[in-house]
């Protein structure tokens, strides 16, 4: 079975496509009506990364996303559209894969591209609750490729009592998980999140959560000082000198000391966060800013290995690098940097054959094929649910 992945992340500079083989074939339906309790019965599944791409969005459709992520106020007619319209992006990313590949996709996993989420517990109209919005229609996608679609992943977790997220750290149960070694993987996207894996654990001993800003800060950074969309390959950090008075002062914040579980996005460290760390850092040189930016990434991941990893297990040894962070080289210095004196190994994701910017596709493929086999695919330990919840909504062609 062939299951194409999608992922659109926080950064919202395009669509992650993976195309992943399972050569089992499990989804029958004789299969998919038997649920099994990950907690107690692991059924890993077994799979085969083909074949990979990046779709960038056109650079109207990028403008749209961030304006609607942090607007206090959106036109519904404008959320509507653009659910619609990533549909047919999406669609068109799947349908080029499959040309390129010379391969028919069974399925479609599609994360979609989050507009808001909160984990927490908020009171609405005298209901507290937590909700998510991922965009990006599963029914156009399923019409135009020709096969069913998983979509919208995140609300069963929360309907469960989870926050919704991370939910990756199923995938990386099955790619990282190792008898002897105690492995850290570490995704760096817009935001940074982590799943820590002891050395021959059961799936209920995992956990995981978000460390804080990935690129995000940086590429806000970036765009308001320089006009670029990201620095690229780490060049600018790489001629600046770190305000460490900054990142110390920054780390103190509340996400930082508050225990996981725990979600962040564009709310926590989006348009008015980079507004403050800009403040911050006025009457510096613009590239000790950016050093800076990068700094508090790599700081904040190695305060939350230190913090709530590390004490609960002495097997970790390794922490695997994973996600767009993971091609800036003076990021990825300045972490391993920071994990040395913790007596942790960086590795990149790619040494395990998952190219560092297909991980998270790859892991919603994934998550698709064990939804349409009717099986759990959250973690209740790193989410805070209840109890494991088969994700997503599917579309049939």
């Amino acid at each position: 079975m062939i299951v194409a992945g999608l992922m659109s992340g926080t950064s919202a500079d395009g669509i992650n496509v993976a195309l992943v083989d399972f050569p089992e074939r499990r989804s029958g339906a004789a299969n998919r009506r038997k649920t099994t309790n990950r907690a107690k019965d692991l059924e890993l599944p077994k799979f085969q990364l083909v074949s990979h791409w990046e779709c960038p969005y056109p650079s109207a459709v990028r403008r749209m996303i961030l304006q609607l992520m942090n607007a206090k106020a959106a036109s519904v007619a404008d959320l509507a559209q653009l659910n619609f319209l990533l549909g047919e992006l999406y669609a068109e990313a799947v349908l080029a894969a499959q040309q390129k590949s010379r391969l028919r996709v069974d399925l479609v996993g599609c994360h979609g591209q989050t507009i808001y989420h909160q984990g927490s517990l908020r009171r609405f109209l005298g209901k507290a609750q937590c909700v998510t919005w991922q965009t990006g229609e599963g029914a156009v996608i399923a019409a135009r490729v020709g096969v069913p679609v998983v979509s919208d992943f995140r609300p069963a977790d929360m309907a469960a009592g989870g926050k919704g997220a991370p939910l990756v750290p199923y995938f990386d149960y099955i790619a990282y998980g190792d008898a002897g070694t105690g492995r850290i993987a570490q995704n760096i996207g817009g935001i940074a999140n982590l799943t820590a894996i002891p050395a021959g654990a059961r799936v209920r001993q995992v956990i995981a959560f978000d460390t804080g800003p990935g690129n995000m800060v940086i590429d806000a950074v970036t765009e308001s000082l320089f006009g670029r969309s990201f620095d690229r390959d780490g060049k600018i950090a790489a001629s600046g000198n770190v305000l460490t008075v900054v990142v110390r002062q920054l780390l103190r914040a509340p996400f930082f000391r508050s225990r996981p579980p725990k979600t962040a996005g564009r709310e926590e460290f989006g348009s008015e966060f980079a507004a403050q760390f800009l403040h911050m850092c006025a009457g510096s040189r613009k590239e000790d800013v950016v050093a800076t930016a990068t700094a508090l990434t790599a700081g904040s991941i190695a305060d939350a290995l230190r913090r709530f990893v590390l004490p609960r297990n002495k097997s970790y040894q390794e922490l695997v690098v994973s996600g767009g962070g993971g091609r800036n080289p003076t990021l990825v210095r300045m972490l391993a940097t920071e994990i040395e004196p913790l007596g942790v190994r960086l590795r990149l994701s790619d040494e395990f054959g998952i190219p560092g910017e297909a991980k998270e596709a790859v892991a919603f493929a994934v998550l698709a094929f064990e939804t349409w086999n009717r099986r759990p695919s959250n973690i209740p330990s790193a989410t805070g649910a209840k109890r494991p919840a088969i994700l997503g909504k599917i579309s049939y062609a």
